[in-house]
C-alpha cells in the first residue's frame, strides 16, 4: 500500500526537480520569512476517520534562486470511528522552485515527527512528505502560497489504531509568505560595454634616431650604437676612435681618462652587443724611430683589449700596433701628433 502512495509523488517531486533554465537575471533575494497556514486533510482509509481542518505556522529562508529551507508546526484534528484524531507535529521542509517569478512554482519534501492521538490512545511516529505547490507575489512583503502534499506516518508499534501503525493521508495548505525586511533587487545581467579607449598613434620610426647615430629607427639595425662610433647605413658600428691623453708618457699604462672613457665603451658594448670580431689598434705620432713606435703601439692596443676584456667585453678582440703608418692629421703640428696619438677599435666584418 505504501509503494502504491509513494509512486506518482516521486514521479512528480522527480519532474519538478529537473532544472530549468530562467531569464537572465540573477536572483539576490536570501531572506528570512515567517509562513502562517491552514490545512485541509483529506485522511487516508486506514484511519477510519472523517475529513479535517487544521493549520500551522512555517519559519523559512530563502537560500537561492532555487532553494528554501523551512521550519514548520501544526495540528489538524478530525472526527472518526474511534472517536476524535488531533495530529500535532513538526517537520523540517526543503522547498525546489523551478524558477522565480511574480508564479512560483514548487517541489516540496519534508521531514519530521508526528504525535497523533485516537480518542485516549496516544503516539508519537514519523512522518514523511512530498508535494507540489505554488506562490503567487503580492507585492514584496507578501505572498500566497498553497501546496499538494501526500504524508506517510508511521507510529512505531503505539496502536493507536488497531491493526495498523501506518497512515496515509493528503493535505491541501493554503496560507502567505511574509518576509523580513525589503527585498534585493535582480541584478540584470547585461552584456558589459567598454568605452573605447583612445590608442596614441606610433609615432614614425623614420623620424626617430634613438641612439642619435644618423641612421633612423627603421632602418637601424643596431639600437644602442656606442656614442662618437662610425656607424654603417644598418647603424650598425664599424669605427670607434678613442681620442684624449690615453697613456703615460713612454708608457702603454692606461691614464684614469682612459679608464673612465674604456668604462663607458665596456658598459655599451655589453648593453648592446655586436657579434663582430673587434680589432683594437694602437697609433703613434712620427716622434722617436719607427720600429719604437710599433712596439709602443701594440703594447697600447693590447693594454686596451685586457682592460675591456676586464670589464666583461664579449666581443672577440684582438690588438694590433700600426706605429705611425697610418696619420689622420699632420705630424708637422702639436695638434697634429696629438690627433695621431690614438686607439680606435674596428669592428671587422664577418
Amino acid at each position: 500500500m505504501l509503494n502504491k502512495h509513494l509512486l506518482p509523488f516521486a514521479s512528480l517531486v522527480g519532474m519538478a526537480m529537473v532544472p530549468q533554465v530562467h531569464a537572465a537575471d540573477q536572483y539576490q533575494d536570501n531572506r528570512w520569512y515567517v509562513a502562517p497556514f491552514a490545512t485541509f486533510i483529506n485522511s487516508g482509509g486506514d484511519r477510519h476517520a472523517a475529513d479535517g481542518w487544521g493549520g500551522g505556522v512555517g519559519v523559512g529562508k530563502i537560500i537561492d534562486q532555487h532553494f528554501n529551507v523551512e521550519l514548520k508546526g501544526f495540528y489538524q484534528g478530525f472526527g472518526g470511528d474511534n472517536g476524535p484524531w488531533d495530529l500535532a507535529g513538526g517537520s523540517a521542509d526543503v522547498q525546489y522552485y523551478l524558477f522565480r517569478d511574480k508564479f512560483s512554482p514548487y517541489a516540496v519534501v519534508g521531514l519530521g515527527g508526528m504525535n497523533t492521538c485516537a480518542s485516549a490512545n496516544c503516539g508519537i511516529g514519523f512522518i514523511g512528505e512530498a508535494g507540489v505547490g505554488a506562490s503567487y507575489e503580492v507585492n514584496d512583503h507578501l505572498s500566497i502560497r498553497s501546496d499538494v502534499r501526500y504524508r506517510y506516518n508511521n507510529n512505531f508499534n503505539a496502536q493507536v489504531q488497531p491493526g495498523t501503525d501506518e497512515f496515509h493521508d493528503m493535505t491541501v495548505n493554503l496560507g502567505v509568505v511574509i518576509p523580513f525586511g525589503d527585498k534585493p533587487k535582480y541584478a540584470a545581467k547585461s552584456e558589459t560595454r567598454v568605452a573605447p579607449v583612445a590608442v596614441a598613434a606610433k609615432p614614425d620610426c623614420s623620424t626617430l634616431d634613438a641612439d642619435a647615430d644618423g641612421v633612423n629607427d627603421c632602418l637601424d639595425k643596431c639600437p644602442g650604437t656606442i656614442k662618437g662610433a662610425t656607424v654603417d647605413l644598418k647603424g650598425c658600428a664599424v669605427r670607434l676612435i678613442l681620442k684624449g691623453q690615453h697613456f703615460k708618457y713612454d708608457s702603454a699604462e692606461l691614464s684614469l681618462n682612459a679608464k673612465e672613457l674604456l668604462d663607458g665603451v665596456a658598459k655599451d658594448l655589453i648593453a648592446f652587443p655586436q657579434k663582430n670580431e673587434i680589432e683594437v689598434q694602437g697609433h703613434a705620432s712620427s716622434e722617436g724611430s719607427d720600429s719604437y713606435n710599433m712596439k709602443l703601439s701594440q703594447r697600447r692596443a693590447h693594454s686596451v683589449v685586457e682592460y675591456l676584456k676586464m670589464k666583461g667585453v664579449a666581443n672577440k678582440l684582438s690588438a694590433k700596433g700600426y706605429g705611425e703608418t697610418q696619420p689622420i692629421a699632420d705630424n708637422a703640428t702639436e695638434a697634429g701628433k696629438s690627433e695621431n696619438r690614438r686607439v680606435e677599435l674596428i669592428w671587422i666584418e664577418e
